[in-house]
């Protein structure tokens, strides 16, 4: 068992913005997750880190504090007019949990991210890449699947965050079928997960970055109430 003054962090070289076009961003990141990330994730979530396949870090920009950490308690998550449609109108759905990944998941990924995303850094979408991305050697994933009768029609990997007094999860990536844009189905995915575990006593949902000047990115601000990680401490928003 490693202590937390074991860790070790990095800072990378300054690179182009994924999320803001005229913005660089720099990276903190975890030195030897694989010894240390299993046991200090839950608590490294906590301070803004994040992951990336068996990678965790956090945004560390000189020039934009842009990027603020999302979280939902899903015992107090409402569901506002507009999701509660959403909810309805997909009620025919069906939603699962696996604990292990399915062949299926990966030509609905490359589907999704070659017609979804064209523009993007993961373009054109590659079964070690979805590997690479997708999978954590050190971490306890679930896979929670959204189907249209027998069809699978999105997929959303989600972390277990575990300590002796809670659970917790962090939504990291949800992909789905393009020829279903009109049903929402990534916002459906996270009303599907905050369901899920209010259900099962589970009680923040981490959504990752809200980023305000970024569109596909500042959705998540429709979750409430929620909270985001600004300036070291999580304040709350209604």
């Amino acid at each position: 068992m490693s202590n937390a003054s074991d860790l070790r962090v990095g800072l990378t070289a300054a690179f182009a913005c994924s999320y803001l076009d005229d913005k660089e961003e720099q990276l903190i990141m975890l030195v030897d997750p694989e010894v240390h990330a299993k046991q200090h994730y839950p608590a490294l979530m906590l301070i803004g880190f994040r992951r990336s396949g068996d990678q965790v870090y956090r945004p560390h920009c000189p020039e934009c504090n842009g990027c603020e950490s999302l979280r939902v308690n899903s015992q107090y998550f409402k569901l506002s007019k507009s999701q509660k449609r959403l909810v309805n109108k997909n009620k025919h759905f069906t939603t699962l949990i696996s604990t292990t990944p399915k062949a299926s998941y990966y030509p609905l990924y490359e589907r999704y991210i070659n017609q979804v995303h064209k523009e993007g850094v993961m373009y054109p979408a590659s079964s070690e890449q979805f590997e690479s991305f997708l999978a954590c050697s050190w971490g306890d994933m679930l896979f929670i699947e959204v189907y249209d009768a027998e069809q699978l029609i999105s997929v959303s990997v989600t972390d277990q965050l575990c300590t002796d007094s809670a659970t917790d999860w962090s939504a990291f990536y949800c992909f789905y079928d393009p020829d279903y844009s009109e049903h929402s189905l990534g916002k459906y995915a996270v009303l599907q997960q905050l369901d899920l575990a209010k259900q099962k006593n589970i009680t923040f949902l981490y959504l990752g970055y809200y980023i305000h000047n970024c569109q596909k990115m500042n959705y998540k601000n429709q979750f409430n109430p929620h909270q985001r990680f600004i300036n070291q401490q999580w304040k709350s928003f209604d």
